[in-house]
């Protein structure tokens, strides 16, 4: 029983602060363009405005158009009882799965709305479903070796354990583990959707790669579609901080106090990779389709090297 309420909290946790971390983002990115850009709670208003609405279904869709936002916005929370959101021991699911595991989960919530974009028979999913399969695919070969390389320094690939080995200082500044940061990070960027791959603010349909999944959907299911996005990136940037660049900040106990400075320190970190993702949004424009091949090819080289100096040398 002591694990229930730990449990029941991370998942409130990423449920109810997802989209403050996206409505952090646009805000953050809207300043530093020299706009006044939205509120903070924006991402709260529109997803109670997109609830409230109707929903409306094309003609000729089958289940799986229908199913599709459910499995997207559930892939996220199954991987957060995967992961070490605010304690720092393992809880119930916690050895379930490992990190290729939840990887694993959050590539069937896009498969699922892959499928469904195509489902309509519409030009514009089609397309958005072609290029985001692309770049998930060019994205695997990176996340697989940033794997292989954690569980060379960890002996493990389950994210409490690997959390409790890098919690000690020595092991966060070895070369080749600094390269897995930056190989990660080039792989959030692609796989939620920001600059330089795809651009989150654009609705243009010739360029959109992640909004064009979602273009023939309406009301509560086009929310689900908006939080389960919101909650994937909070996942990501969660396992990138709290399992490998800075694992300090989690409870060891499972009290309600623990638990709400847990949630402080950890909503400080995330604040502090969404302000990282902006620096790069703001820095340069997003490259053209034909690029993303080399952008994530050189990620799968900084990861590739990493995994060299791991095996080869003593870092």
């Amino acid at each position: 029983m002591d694990r229930i309420v730990p449990q029941l909290f991370q998942l409130a946790f990423v449920l109810g602060l997802s989209p403050l971390v996206k409505g952090c983002i646009a805000t953050a990115k809207a300043r530093f363009q020299g706009r006044r850009g939205p509120p903070l709670l924006q991402p709260y208003f529109d997803l109670a405005k997109l609830l409230r609405k109707e929903d409306l279904v094309p003609i000729g869709t089958s289940w799986l158009w229908r199913i599709a936002p459910l499995v997207y916005f559930t892939a996220p929370l199954v991987v957060t009882l995967l992961i070490p959101v605010l304690t720092d021991f393992p809880l119930y699911f916690a050895f379930t799965g490992d990190m290729l595991a939840g990887g694993f989960v959050l590539t069937l919530g896009g498969f699922f709305l892959v499928l469904a974009a195509l489902d309509p028979s519409s030009p514009y999913g089609g397309v958005g479903s072609s290029r985001s399969r692309l770049v998930s695919l060019l994205a695997e070969p990176v996340l697989i070796t940033v794997i292989f390389t954690v569980a060379l320094t960890a002996h493990a690939t389950v994210p409490y354990v690997v959390q409790k080995v890098l919690v000690r200082p020595a092991y966060l500044f070895y070369p080749s583990h600094l390269l897995i940061l930056l190989a990660l990070f080039m792989v959030i960027l692609a796989e939620t959707g920001h600059i330089p791959v795809d651009n989150p603010d654009s609705l243009h349909e010739l360029s959109m790669i992640d909004e064009a999944r979602a273009l023939e959907y309406t009301g509560p299911r086009l929310a689900l579609l908006r939080w389960g996005g919101a909650m994937k990136l909070t996942v990501l940037l969660v396992i990138l901080m709290n399992v490998l660049a800075t694992p300090w900040g989690l409870t060891g106990a499972a009290g309600p106090f623990s638990l709400l400075a847990a949630a402080g320190a950890v909503l400080a970190k995330l604040l502090l990779a969404a302000l990282a993702l902006v620096l790069v949004e703001v820095s340069g424009a997003k490259i053209r389709l034909f690029r993303v091949p080399e952008f994530l090819g050189a990620a799968f080289g900084v990861a590739l090297l990493a995994a060299l100096a791991r095996v080869f040398g003593t870092y």
